[in-house]
Order: C-alpha cells, then structure tokens, then sequence
C-alpha cells in the first residue's frame, strides 16, 4: 500500500473493491452505479464523511434486512489479522462496514455485536461500539466484559479502547467521564494481560 494521505485511500478505488467483493456473492449488485455514486459523492468530503458516505452507498444499493445486510458483508471480510499491525494498511477498507453497523444496527444489539467481533479481527470496533455503550450501558459492558477474556487478542484490545471516555476521532463518552467504575472489571481483567499489544494505547499503523 503506497502512502497517501488516509481519507484518499475511501474513493473510487476502495468502492470498486467492495463491488468486487459483493458481486461474488450478489452478481445483481448494482456495481456500475454503487461506484458512480461514491466516486460522485467523495469528492471535497473528510475521511469520516468519506467513510459515511460509503456505508450509507451500501446501505442504498444492498436489499434485504440490516441483518442479512451485515449477513453478506462478513462474509467478503476474508482472513482475520493475525499481527498486532495492518488494521488500516491492511483493511482500511472494512472501516465503511464498521461504520455501516455503527449506524444501521443499533436496534439490533445481538447481530451487531457479532458483527463488531468479526470486523475487529481484522480492522477495529472501538468507535463502532460506542452508541451501542451509549444506548445499551448495561449489556454493553456486559459485553465487553466478556471480550476481555475472549482468547482472540483485537477483541481483547476493544474491550478497553472501546470504553475510552475519550478516544481520538470519536465523540466522548461522558457517562464515563462522570462515573469509570463500569470500565473497573474490563481494566482489571485486562491489567496483567499476556499480550503487551492488549496493554498499551492504540497505535494507528
């Protein structure tokens, strides 16, 4: 992946990959215009918008439920990341999926959470969970909590990055900003972690 400033890579380009990729499952895709849409739309717009854009193209051009929806789009994820870097060098193009769950599956709590394990495998749930925590305090972290022990280190790291009270590109969290002790038992969990990837901040490689 050559350098280039990182909103560029959500363009024609990255629409025509996600064209490919869902064709092979749905040949009635409508490419042509999934792409004139994107590459019409991407143009003067930030990385988020960017990515927005594209999760509200699939949202457009996919038929059926959010469910069989998110059905189809795990299934053009490919093979998990199994290195502690490449979530956006690598997969920077599953960000619009995540984005899409963010937006379209918040009244679907039990399919999105899947949804977010299988995205962050490969790239990050941390700002995908966010309106989950905010709408679903209570299961959220009971979620979450469950993530920090699961054996697959990405979803570990989402346990704790994905309750960060403040998180770069992402809205705040002030219900943990008045009162953390809901995060208390994922910290702890996570504390003494066997993986130094899972302790320490973020690092965007």
């Amino acid at each position: 992946m050559p350098y280039k400033q990182l909103k560029l890579w959500f363009d024609k380009d990255l629409a025509e990959l996600l064209a490919s990729k869902i064709n092979e499952l749905t040949p009635d895709f409508d490419s042509s215009k999934f792409i004139h849409e994107i590459d019409r739309g991407v143009q003067n717009l930030k990385l988020k918008d960017r990515v927005e854009l594209i999760a509200d193209s699939l949202d457009n051009f996919l038929t059926g439920t959010f469910e069989q929806k998110v059905d189809l789009l795990l299934q053009i994820l490919g093979p998990e990341n199994e290195k502690e870097t490449g979530m956006f060098k690598e997969y920077y193009w599953v960000m619009p999926i995540a984005k899409f769950v963010e937006k379209y599956g918040l009244d679907d709590f039990r399919i999105s959470m899947n949804a977010i394990e299988e995205i962050t495998k490969r790239n990050t749930g941390e700002y995908t969970i966010r309106p989950f925590i905010e709408k679903y305090p209570e299961r959220a972290m009971t979620q979450m909590l469950k993530w920090s022990k699961n054996s697959n280190k990405h979803i570990r790291r989402l346990a704790s990055e994905g309750g960060r009270p403040r998180l770069p590109w992402a809205t705040k969290l002030q219900q943990f900003i008045d009162d953390p002790s809901p995060l208390l038992p994922v910290l702890e969990t996570l504390k003494d972690d066997e993986s130094k990837y899972v302790q320490k901040r973020w690092l965007i490689v």
